[in-house]
């Protein structure tokens, strides 16, 4: 797309992805740093994503389907590719076909992928574990049971045993180390075979909870992609994303005008208004209005009235008209307005908002200056 023809700009540093990623990496370290980069890598574009990690050296991709798994595949074809939905009925093919493991949430799941194992095994997998979560995963009396009839692996090499953190973003939330111990249990009833196995826990959270969630593999998300891991704390990551409005129209308008659909909002004084090409369809949520802030040359300004399908109002009275016109850009994510702000005045969280990103914009990706 010609940038001129955008009503916003959005742009992917793939260096601070990359820089991003070795900072998880040293962090975990010795475990291994994998990525999760379901939703088309958190809304960000899986290809240039997934190629910037693995240059940074990461061999373990996690999906949330097999569609993206497939995806995924053409793009890195000697990856491990695993798919944290599981196995999808009916779908056992797809997953030889394109050497995707699934993690398998259940004894259904396992005995399924066992059996068709048998003709086209032996078959690699991850096997989930919930200690807490309560989503996805095998239950205390699954696990049991599992170990009653370890024959219901036959066929399957398995690769991790998983669970996953629910609150980790929460550093004293007392279900983390709830979850921990459970996950130490759960290990000890599982047959001798799987007793072993290396371990998955930590998501971004668990990164920087402590060593005790690192285990053998960690998996972060939303870190890689600048979220910050935990709530409450500075962010540690560089910032990826930057979204940038285009400026359509600048207004002076006298007090007690109202602006935007419903009369939401009213001048008090004489103010300057701008009029800016992003909306709601843009993933820039309606929840905004009246509450997010953007920026100027690092001089932020108010949202003004209700956010609409294409467009947002910004009170742009204290900056000077030179830096104010139509066609140039307002800070809409990143620099003077962090991602996790954007979020938090949304009421939601970084994951929503960068999943949302809409496909109008102009996309640039910065790659790092060392390739």
């Amino acid at each position: 797309m010609d940038p001129l023809l955008a009503g916003a700009h959005l742009t992917i540093d793939l260096g601070a992805l990359r820089d991003n990623y070795k900072l998880l990496q040293a962090k975990a370290a010795p475990a291994e740093c994998a990525a999760s980069v379901k939703a088309d890598a958190y809304g960000l574009g899986i290809e240039p994503v997934a190629r910037t990690l693995a240059n940074a050296g990461c061999r373990r991709f996690f999906v949330a389907l097999p569609a993206e798994g497939v995806t995924l595949r053409e793009i890195l074809p000697n990856a491990k590719i695993y798919v944290l939905a599981g196995l999808l009925v009916g779908a056992e093919m797809y997953y030889v076909e394109h050497r995707l493991e699934p993690v398998l949430n259940s004894l259904d799941e396992i005995k399924t992928w066992s059996h068709y194992a048998k003709d086209h095994g032996p078959l690699p997998a991850i096997i989930h574990l919930d200690t807490g979560i309560t989503r996805l995963g095998l239950l205390e009396k699954e696990v049991l049971a599992l170990a009653q009839d370890p024959s219901i692996l036959n066929n399957l090499e398995i690769d991790f045993v998983m669970s996953h953190l629910a609150c980790g973003d929460q550093r004293d939330h007392p279900l983390n180390n709830q979850q921990l111990e459970k996950l130490h249990y759960f290990r000890g009833l599982l047959p001798p075979g799987l007793q072993d196995t290396p371990v998955s826990f930590a998501n971004s959270a668990g990164v920087f909870l402590s060593p005790d969630y690192h285990f053998d593999m960690v998996r972060p998300g939303i870190a890689l992609f600048g979220g910050r891991p935990i709530e409450g704390e500075t962010n540690p990551m560089k910032e990826v994303v930057h979204l940038q409005g285009k400026i359509l129209q600048v207004q002076d308008v006298d007090s007690e005008i109202h602006v935007g659909y419903g009369a939401t909002y009213r001048t008090q004084e004489v103010s300057r208004i701008a009029t800016v090409s992003v909306g709601y369809a843009d993933g820039y949520f309606r929840a905004l209005g009246n509450k997010a802030e953007c920026a100027i040359k690092n001089e932020k300004v108010p949202v003004i009235g209700r956010v609409s399908m294409d467009i947002i109002t910004i009170d742009v009275s204290r900056i000077p008209t030179d830096d104010c016109k139509a066609g140039d850009l307002v800070d809409l994510i990143g620099g003077a307005v962090p991602l996790d702000d954007v979020a938090a005045h949304a009421s939601t969280i970084p994951y929503e908002i960068l999943t949302s990103l809409g496909n109008r914009y102009y996309r640039e990706y910065l790659e790092p200056a060392d390739q």
